[in-house]
C-alpha cells in the first residue's frame, strides 16, 4: 500500500501544480466561473492558482505533505462555489449537462483523495 499511496500523492501533487498553473495560462476560464457575489475576481483567481501550485509542491516535501493535504482539502472546499455557479450557469462552458453535474461530486472525490494523504503512510 505504501507505493500506491506514494504514487497517489505524486499524482495529486502534479494535478494541483498543473491546475494552479492553468490559472495563469488561461485566467479567463476561471474568471468566467467566479460567482458574481465574490469580490476581486482576478485577484482570487491568481491567489487560488498560487495556492494550488504551492500546495502541490508542498505535497512532495515529506515534512509538509500532511499539512499540504489539509490545505488542498480547504482549497477545494473554498473553490466549490465556482463549480456550483458553473452548474447553475452551464452556458459559461458549453458541455452536456451531465458533465456539469459530475463536476460537483468529483470535487468531493478530490477532497477524499487529499484526506487520504493527511494520514501517515
Amino acid at each position: 500500500m505504501g507505493r500506491i499511496k506514494a504514487l497517489s500523492k505524486y499524482i495529486l501533487a502534479i494535478f494541483m501544480i498543473v491546475a494552479g498553473t492553468m490559472h495563469f495560462v488561461n485566467p479567463n476560464f476561471f474568471l468566467k466561473i467566479m460567482p458574481p457575489y465574490l469580490p476581486l475576481h482576478k485577484e482570487l483567481v491568481l491567489v487560488s492558482g498560487v495556492c494550488e501550485v504551492l500546495l502541490g509542491v508542498l505535497l512532495l516535501i515529506p515534512k509538509y505533505s500532511q499539512r499540504a493535504a489539509w490545505g488542498v482539502m480547504a482549497l477545494l472546499i473554498a473553490v466549490f462555489p465556482a463549480n456550483v455557479y458553473l452548474y447553475q450557469n452551464q452556458d459559461i462552458l458549453p458541455a452536456p449537462p451531465i458533465v456539469h453535474l459530475l463536476r460537483l461530486p468529483l470535487q468531493g472525490i478530490f477532497i477524499l483523495w487529499a484526506f487520504w494523504h493527511t494520514k501517515r503512510p
